[in-house]
């Protein structure tokens, strides 16, 4: 428990660096879609885990709410000599993350719940080249960031636009007013459009999934609240149809 509250705490302060001015993207993710939480667990153990864990959550918790196979979780999300029923830490040691990066990887269990998950999802969708920096990209949401462009496979690169303005004082400054993807040779609008709308959907599997991850009691939670309210609508039938008959004789 001291732990998960620490974490939280690490993370409050970083919500501010979320890139000032900028609207976020709503994610609409569902948790109740299996199949959008599935291909987001595959896309975490494939792309995300070799630098982030999920200390708080288990193989086999995983396995059982998302209703993944044992046998398929082991073959094909679960890649080292851990145990179905241990957590899904990392080998990564802080020290080497903070030799190699200059800052170690956040866990990312309560990730979702600590920034939300418009931000995860604006976060992903809003990398653009910048030779500057030591990873060759930059993020328009979390500028600076030190993370690399892990997804670059799947969206591909995005070429910043500036647009130029003049302040209070008179002066010109350049300011990024969008971003463009940059197309392979040969590749037409409809395919550059058509493989963004994929990217979309593949950035809402996994945010749904860090979504999940940061609360899963959360289908137990809404299940029995369900029947709760149910009971107390017919709790409340009784106890009025009580209260009349103890008031007859009063009037």
């Amino acid at each position: 428990m001291k732990k998960l509250l620490l974490s939280c705490l690490l993370l409050l302060p970083t919500l501010v660096l979320a890139s000032e001015g900028i609207a976020l993207q709503h994610a609409n993710n569902d948790v109740y879609d299996k199949a959008s939480l599935q291909n987001g667990a595959k896309l975490f153990t494939n792309y995300c885990m070799g630098c982030h864990s999920l200390q708080y959550s288990r193989f086999q918790r995983v396995a059982k709410d998302l209703e993944i196979p044992e046998d398929i979780m082991k073959a094909n999300l679960m890649f080292t000599s851990e145990k179905i029923g241990e957590l899904m830490t990392i080998g990564m040691r802080k020290k080497e993350a903070l030799s190699w990066f200059g800052v170690a990887p956040p866990d990312l269990s309560v990730i979702a719940r600590a920034r939300g998950t418009d931000w995860i999802y604006s976060f992903l969708l809003s990398f653009y080249v910048d030779e500057s920096k030591p990873t060759g990209v930059n993020n328009l949401i979390f500028k600076d960031t030190a993370m690399p462009h892990v997804l670059w496979e799947l969206q591909g690169y995005q070429m910043p636009i500036y647009e130029e303005v003049t302040d209070e004082e008179g002066k010109k400054h350049q300011v990024l007013e969008s971003l463009e993807p940059i197309n392979p040779a040969g590749m037409t609008d409809e395919e550059s459009k058509r493989k963004q709308d994929d990217y979309r959907r593949t950035v809402r599997d996994l945010v749904n999934f860090l979504d999940y991850v940061g609360e899963p009691a959360k289908f137990q939670r809404h299940y029995l609240g369900i029947w709760v309210l149910l009971f107390l609508a017919f709790l409340f039938v009784f106890a009025y149809a009580l209260k009349k008959e103890f008031w007859r004789d009063v009037h």
